[in-house]
């Protein structure tokens, strides 16, 4: 079989704060084969983030990358220089950031980064790196692009501001993109304009897609698989299809039951009882416990990865579609 273009083993990323260590991420594994798009699902706090960053070696002190792996081609990332790490960041790995001014330079004209960006990676002329930033931005739907490479950022609204973000991401075709909800800023007819774009860089070009987000919408119509994390963990991951139509744990079923257009009529919106606990307060056991229905005292243990249906797991005691 052909090894994933991504593999995930039991990742921990930990903050040193005074007031203790905050486990961000906490034995996550996933992975994510050539072509496909995995979903990474969450309540704000849930770990989704800080797992990109630590793929990219963006994490800094005080957090760490305490244990686990992260295999890119086969390539173990933890421990590698950083000489190593930048030669793939924006090339073979690209990372789509949720405030565009994370990639964009304030001071510096749009042409002025794209060339930078194109040629830090490629050894093309100056001229052909302007011709390939100004298709990127036509790709992604901005308007007389050859004008707007003339621009600074301050020139451009929010929305067209991750929009080059995105543009930037895609200049060299990566083999891996993460994507930290970026079009959460856009409207709704952009928003499909990149998440077709993105799909058709998937299939044509092969990349793997990581695609964060709290949006089970967007999920659902662009994502192969997904993996819904809770408290620094993934409690539910398999097909899309599969967790959407059938979820197995109770958290993933209270985020799907919360869509709005899910409701009845008239009827009260489904909510999930309680607040997200804080990392550095978990409760013993399952950490989603104080907040489910179907926690008995068992819970106060570790919950173990059960397997409803093949290649759909959830990290449950009592999954749904079992007696509590």
């Amino acid at each position: 079989m052909t090894p994933p273009v991504l593999a995930v083993t039991d990742l921990r990323t930990w903050f040193e704060t005074r007031a203790g260590v905050v486990k961000a991420v906490d034995g996550v594994s996933f992975t994510v084969d050539r072509g496909e798009v995995l979903g990474l699902v969450g309540e704000s706090g849930s770990g989704k983030s800080v797992t990109g960053f630590s793929i990219l070696g963006l994490v800094d002190p005080p957090g760490r990358v305490a244990g686990g792996s992260i295999r890119f081609q086969e390539r173990e990332l933890i421990g590698l220089p950083e000489s190593g790490l930048r030669a793939l960041r924006g090339n073979r790995i690209a990372m789509i950031f949720q405030d565009p001014m994370m990639t964009l330079n304030p001071v510096l004209r749009i042409d002025t980064q794209m060339i930078e960006a194109v040629r830090a990676h490629a050894s093309v002329s100056r001229a052909e790196a302007r011709t390939r930033s100004r298709d990127a931005l036509g790709r992604v739907g901005i308007p007389s692009p050859e004008e707007r490479l003339e621009a600074y950022p301050h020139q451009f609204s929010g929305g067209m501001r991750q929009r080059v973000s995105i543009a930037i991401a895609l200049l060299h075709r990566p083999d891996l993109l993460i994507a930290d909800e970026p079009t959460t800023a856009l409207d709704v007819t952009i928003q499909a304009q990149i998440l077709a774009e993105v799909q058709k860089l998937a299939r044509e070009s092969g990349t793997a897609l990581i695609w964060i987000t709290h949006d089970l919408s967007v999920v659902a119509g662009l994502a192969d698989r997904i993996a819904v994390m809770y408290a620094g963990r993934v409690v539910e991951s398999g097909a899309v299809d599969a967790v959407l139509d059938a979820p197995a744990h109770p958290y993933t079923a209270g985020l799907i039951a919360s869509v709005p257009s899910r409701n009845r009529r008239g009827a009260p919106l489904a909510q999930i009882p309680g607040m997200t606990p804080s990392l550095l307060g978990l409760p013993q056991g399952c950490a989603f416990r104080p907040r489910c229905a179907r926690a008995t005292a068992a819970c106060e243990g570790d919950p173990p990865m059960r397997e409803p249906e093949p290649r759909h797991v959830t990290r449950c005691f009592h999954p749904l579609g079992t007696a509590s």
